[in-house]
């Protein structure tokens, strides 16, 4: 007899590469700014940005280049907490400017499969390690129409992605079974944390992940699709699967039934 698995009751967005295909062309490009500001000889490049993308969180990152490649002049141990906070905040300010000025679009497929959720009554949220003024930005300035469940960003948990810590609180805070829920993420860091949260995961890939090894997503597919936009592409699934170029909510529900 065949095994009727709970029905999915929340979907959980990732924030960069996933609902905005953020990190080439905003925090990059952020981080770059906020370095030349601070008068620092840093810049990162699309393949450096790559390599730093294996650190996950925004201050993390910096402080990983302070103290592999330096910044370009000596500074002093006792002020680096305090230049970090003041760097990223920079970079935060900057990243939020662009989102307002709307150079930042939806990855194909995000806002229709959110309204398909809501409608038939699942439970939205996002978990991202993003800070929460930027996370919020997005959230208010391009899914404005949008009602999110949970809202999980910035220094709301201790340990960053690959660490479940952040979907573990998802988790706690829905009162949600993690094989009711579906995660989608785009790296291999999202994909490790949402598994080892025991959550469902799809993988929609970018410039930067399409390389990375998402062998334990569930699905991983180019995008989630849009009618009037690019279709999404199947690029592996644990099991059969078919899709028309758009993934709808009733696609996932059906899957991991």
């Amino acid at each position: 007899m065949r095994r009727t698995m709970p029905e999915i009751k929340a979907i959980f967005f990732d924030q960069d590469g996933v609902i905005v295909d953020t990190e080439r062309d905003g925090h990059r490009v952020a981080f770059n700014r906020a370095f030349e500001s601070f008068g620092f000889d840093v810049r990162w490049d699309v393949p450096k940005y790559h390599e730093m993308l294996q650190v996950g969180g925004g201050k993390e990152r910096m402080r990983h280049q302070l103290r592999t490649g330096g910044f370009g002049r000596e500074i002093p141990p006792d002020q680096e907490d305090a230049l970090i906070a003041q760097l990223h905040q920079c970079k935060t300010d900057i990243f939020i400017e662009m989102i307002e000025r709307r150079q930042l679009p939806l990855r194909p497929g995000v806002h229709r499969l959110m309204q398909e959720a809501c409608r038939r009554g699942l439970m939205l949220g996002v978990c991202t390690t993003s800070a929460e003024r930027a996370a919020r930005s997005i959230l208010e300035g391009l899914l404005a129409d949008m009602h999110f469940d949970l809202v999980l960003a910035g220094d709301v948990v201790n340990r960053k992605k690959p660490d479940p810590e952040i979907y573990l609180l998802a988790l706690e805070k829905t009162g949600l079974r993690p094989e009711r829920c579906v995660v989608v993420e785009d790296s291999s860091n999202g994909v490790k944390a949402a598994k080892a949260a025991g959550m469902n995961v799809v993988a929609t890939v970018n410039d930067y992940t399409r390389d990375e090894d998402l062998s334990l997503a569930d699905i991983v597919l180019s995008c989630l699709g849009d009618e009037d936009g690019p279709q999404a592409e199947l690029i592996r699934s644990r099991k059969p699967w078919k899709i028309d170029g758009i993934v709808r909510v009733t696609d996932l529900v059906n899957y991991f039934q």
